[in-house]
C-alpha cells in the first residue's frame, strides 16, 4: 500500500471534484503608484527540522533526531504554515500563479520535514511517546487543514486564477495544479457559509482524532492478541526457524518456556499453512478474527460506529449523498456505482470458482482421514495439500531459493535495471531509524544520482501491519530535491544465526512495494503535491501491481531464485510448477479481496440519516448480501481491524487494489504485445506513466501509453477465471 503522510497544502495529494460555482469577488489589482513591497513577517522555526538536513539528498539525520523533537517541530511547523498561508491570502498584489499557487507549494516546509519522519516512525517503529504526540497533534493538523481550505481570502485568490485560467498561458502541469487546487478547496468546504464551516471544522477535528485512536488501538490489539502456546508439540508442522522465532517472541515478552505467534494484519495468518494441530490453527485464526473486538481497551467497534456516522455527516454537509460519493470524486473510477459495478461483475465467476475449491478441499480432508468440513482455519492448510498434490510443490521447497537480500538485489533491483536502466549501491554511512533498515543510493542510466532507497523488511510489535511505501523527501524541480523513498514490510524475521528466507508471497510483496518506490524515484515533476505517488487511490496501486509481473519474468527469476547454500538456480521443473501454481486458489485469493472491498463500500454508502450502526450487526448484514461464500472465504480484513479504511486513507477506496489490478494486467498485455521486457518499453512506461505523477488526467495518461481503454479480460485470464 502507499502510505500517504503529507500534511501541508504544498505536500497534499491534491484531488479533483466537480466544481460548484459561487460569486466570489476577486482581490483588487494593486493601485498606482505601487505600494511598498509586500514583506510579511514569517516566524522562524528552531530545532533539528528547522532547516533541510545537511546529509545527502536532505535525508533525515536519525543520529540527531529524538522523540522529544517531534511535538515542538510539528507545532512550530503548523504555526509557520498558518503564517505563510495568511501572508498569501492577504497579499495586496493581484493574484498570479507565482504569488498564489507556487507560494502555496513552497509553504509548510518545516512541517513537511518533521511530519514525514514522524509518520514513518509512528507507522514502523512507534512507542508510547510517539503515540502520545500523535494523539495531541492530530486535531491540530486537522485544524491547519481547515485554516487553509476554509480561508475565504485564499480561496478568492485561487478562484480568481481559476476563472481566468484560459488566458493565463499556463503550462499543462500548472493548469493541472490550479484545477486540482480549486476543486480541492470546493470539496473541503470553501462554498459553505460561516456556520457550516464551523460545523465542518468540528467534524474534521473529531474524525482526525478517531482515526488516530483507531490506529493506536489496533496496533495494541494486534500485539495483545498474539497467540501464546505453552507446548512445542502444538506447533507441529512449523519449521525450526519459525519455532525459534516464536520462542524468541515469547522471551521478549518475558514468557519463559512458551511460544508466541504474532499476528499479521490480515484475517488469514501465514503460519496456518503449516500448523498440523487443528486446535492450534483454530486458536490462531480466532485470535486474528477477534482482535480489536474483545470488549477491552483496544476494542475498536464503538469508535468505528462513530467514525462512520461522522463521515456520513460530513458528506451530507458538503452536498453528497454518502461518504463514498464524496471521497471518490478524484478517483479514476469517479463514483461508487462504477466501482461497485466493476466488482460485482467479478462475483459470478468468483462464486463458481469458490464452490469448486470448497469441494476440492473437502475431498482432500476426507482423503487424509478428516471427518469434518473445511472451516476458515483449515483452508490454507488443506489448500496447500491440494496444491502439492496438483503441482508437487510446497513452501519448504521454494523458500531456500528466496534469500531476502538476493531477492532484493538480484531480483527487484535487477528488474528495475533491465526496464529503466537503474543501478543500486548499498551504503552504510547514513543513520537509520532501526538496525533492520538498509539504505541504497539509486543511480540513473547515465550514472547520475537519482534517489535514496530505505528498506525495512521485518515484523516488529511496534510496527503497523502490512507493507507500504512513502517518502522522506519528495522529488521536486521547484525545490531542486531528489526523492528519498522507503519501503516497509512485515516479514517474519529469522532467529539469530538462521538464513533470512522468505516466502513466494513475501517476494511478490517486495516487487509490489518497489513498484510504489519506482513511482516515487522516477518522478520528474515541478510541483511536489502532484509528483511521484501523490495520485488517486485507484491509480496509485497501478505501478506497484504492474511491477509484480516482472518477478516471474524468466530472466529476472533466473537471476535471483538461487539456493541460499549452493547458489544453484531453482530447477526448471520446480519453476514450471511454481508458475502453474500461480493460478491456484484464486477463488479464495480474489474472493477475500472482493469481500473486503465491497464491505468497505457498504460502510461508506450509509447516508447520514441511517444513524450509528452496531459494527457486528452491520458487518453480518453487509457480508450476507455480497453473493460470495463468506462462511469459507472471510474478507481479508474484518470491520474491527480494517486499518486501510478506518486509519489508512482508503475509505471507500479499497476497491482500488482490484481496479488497478485491471490496469496492471492490461498494461502488461501491452508489453507482451510489443516485445516484452525491453529498455525501450520500460522507458516508454517511465516517461508516460511513472514520471508523470498527478500531472495529467489518469484516463488520458493511460490511453496515451497503451492507445486504448483498459479492459478486464487480461485480469480474468491472469486469475484463471477465464
Amino acid at each position: 500500500m502507499r502510505n500517504l503522510a503529507l500534511v501541508s497544502l504544498s505536500a497534499l495529494a491534491l484531488a479533483a471534484c466537480a466544481p460548484k460555482e459561487m460569486e466570489v469577488t476577486p482581490p483588487p489589482v494593486a493601485a498606482a503608484p505601487a505600494p511598498a513591497p509586500y514583506a510579511p513577517v514569517i516566524p522562524q522555526g528552531t530545532g533539528v527540522f528547522a532547516q533541510p538536513s545537511s546529509l545527502p539528498f536532505q535525508t533525515p539525520d536519525f543520529s540527531k533526531i529524538r522523540d522529544s523533537d517531534f511535538q515542538p517541530a510539528i507545532e512550530q511547523g503548523i504555526e509557520i504554515n498558518k503564517a505563510e498561508i495568511e501572508a498569501i491570502a492577504n497579499n495586496p498584489e493581484a493574484p498570479t500563479f507565482a504569488n498564489t499557487m507556487e507560494a502555496m507549494e513552497r509553504s509548510g516546509q518545516m512541517l513537511n520535514r518533521a511530519y514525514a519522519v514522524f509518520s514513518a516512525l509512528t507507522s514502523a517503529n512507534t512507542n508510547d511517546t510517539l503515540d502520545k504526540v500523535d494523539s495531541e497533534t492530530a486535531p491540530k493538523l486537522a485544524a491547519l487543514r481547515d485554516a487553509i481550505y476554509l480561508n475565504d481570502k485564499l480561496f478568492a485568490r485561487v478562484k480568481a486564477l481559476y476563472d481566468q485560467r484560459a488566458s493565463l498561458n499556463l503550462a499543462p502541469d500548472q493548469l493541472r495544479l490550479l484545477t486540482l487546487t480549486h476543486e480541492r478547496f470546493v470539496q473541503n468546504g470553501a462554498l459553505l457559509d460561516a456556520a457550516q464551516k464551523e460545523q465542518l471544522k468540528a467534524l474534521n477535528g473529531r474524525i482526525s482524532t478517531l482515526q488516530t485512536d483507531f490506529g493506536q488501538k489496533l496496533t495494541a490489539a494486534t500485539k495483545d492478541a498474539a497467540l501464546v502456546v505453552d507446548s512445542k508439540a502444538k506447533l507441529a508442522g512449523l519449521s525450526r526457524a519459525d519455532i525459534a522465532a516464536a520462542a524468541k517472541a515469547a522471551e521478549d515478552r518475558g514468557l519463559k518456556g512458551k511460544y508466541v505467534l504474532s499476528l499479521q494484519n490480515t484475517t488469514q495468518q501465514p503460519l496456518l499453512v503449516n500448523l498440523t494441530n487443528r486446535d492450534t490453527r483454530r486458536a490462531l485464526f480466532e485470535a486474528a478474527w477477534t482482535r480489536a473486538s474483545r470488549g477491552d481497551a483496544s476494542d475498536t467497534r464503538a469508535l468505528i460506529s462513530e467514525l462512520a456516522q461522522l463521515r456520513a455527516d460530513k458528506a451530507k454537509l458538503l452536498g453528497y449523498p454518502d461518504y463514498a460519493s464524496f471521497t471518490m470524486t478524484d478517483q479514476m473510477a469517479r463514483n461508487p456505482a462504477t466501482a461497485i459495478s466493476f466488482m460485482e461483475g467479478l462475483v459470478p465467476a468468483l462464486a463458481q470458482q469458490q464452490g469448486r475449491e470448497v469441494a476440492e478441499i473437502n475431498a482432500m480432508i476426507r482423503k487424509t482421514g478428516g471427518k469434518f468440513g473445511v472451516e476458515p482455519w483449515d483452508w490454507d492448510f488443506y489448500a496447500e495439500k491440494v496444491r502439492k498434490a496438483k503441482y508437487d510443490i510446497d513452501e519448504s521447497q521454494v523458500k531456500p531459493y528466496f534469500e531476502i537480500t538476493n531477492v532484493l538485489e538480484n531480483g527487484v533491483f535487477f528488474a528495475a535495471n533491465q526496464l529503466y536502466g537503474l543501478t543500486f549501491k548499498k551504503r552504510t554511512d547514513l543513520p537509520v531509524y532501526h538496525p533492520d533498515v538498509t539504505v541504497y543510493t539509486v543511480y540513473d542510466a547515465d550514472g547520475s544520482e537519482l534517489a535514496l532507497f530505505y528498506f525495512d523488511p521485518w515484523k516488529r510489535d511496534n510496527k503497523q501491519g502490512g507493507a507500504w511505501m512513502s517518502n522522506f523527501v519528495e522529488q521536486s524541480q521547484l525545490f531542486g530535491t531528489k526523492p528519498v523513498v522507503f519501503n516497509v514490510e512485515n516479514f517474519s524475521k529469522p532467529a539469530p544465526g538462521q538464513p533470512a528466507l522468505i516466502t513466494f508471497d513475501d517476494a511478490n510483496t517486495m516487487f509490489h512495494e518497489f513498484g510504489h518506490a519506482l513511482h516515487g524515484m522516477l518522478s520528474n515533476q515541478r510541483y511536489p503535491s502532484i509528483a511521484g505517488a501523490n495520485t488517486a487511490r485507484d491509480f496509485v496501486e497501478f505501478p506497484s501491481q504492474f511491477n509484480e509481473n516482472w518477478m516471474m519474468e524468466p530472466r529476472v527469476f533466473a537471476n535471483f531464485a538461487k539456493h541460499y547454500q549452493t547458489g544453484a538456480p531453482m530447477p526448471g521443473a520446480l519453476v514450471d510448477r511454481v508458475q502453474k501454481a500461480q493460478r491456484f486458489n484464486q477463488g479464495y485469493a480474489l474472493g477475500e479481496l472482493v469481500a473486503a472491498a465491497l464491505l468497505d463500500q457498504k460502510w461508506h454508502a450509509l447516508p447520514a440519516s441511517a444513524g450509528k450502526q452496531d459494527a457486528d450487526a452491520f458487518e453480518k448484514q453487509a457480508l450476507g448480501t455480497l453473493g460470495l461464500d463468506i462462511a469459507h472465504v472471510p474478507p481479508r480484513y474484518r470491520t474491527s481491524y480494517f486499518r486501510h479504511i478506518w486509519g489508512g486513507g482508503y475509505a471507500a477506496g479499497y476497491y482500488a487494489y482490484l481496479w488497478t489490478e485491471m490496469l496492471d494486467h492490461d498494461a502488461y498485455q501491452w508489453f507482451v504485445d510489443n516485445g516484452g521486457m525491453t529498455r525501450a518499453n520500460g522507458q516508454r512506461f517511465r516517461d508516460m506513466v511513472l514520471s508523470q505523477g498527478n500531472s495529467r488526467d489518469y484516463g488520458e495518461m493511460y490511453r496515451a501509453f497503451t492507445g486504448r481503454h483498459p479492459g478486464i479480460e487480461p485480469m480474468l485470464k491472469a486469475r484463471g477465471l477465464k
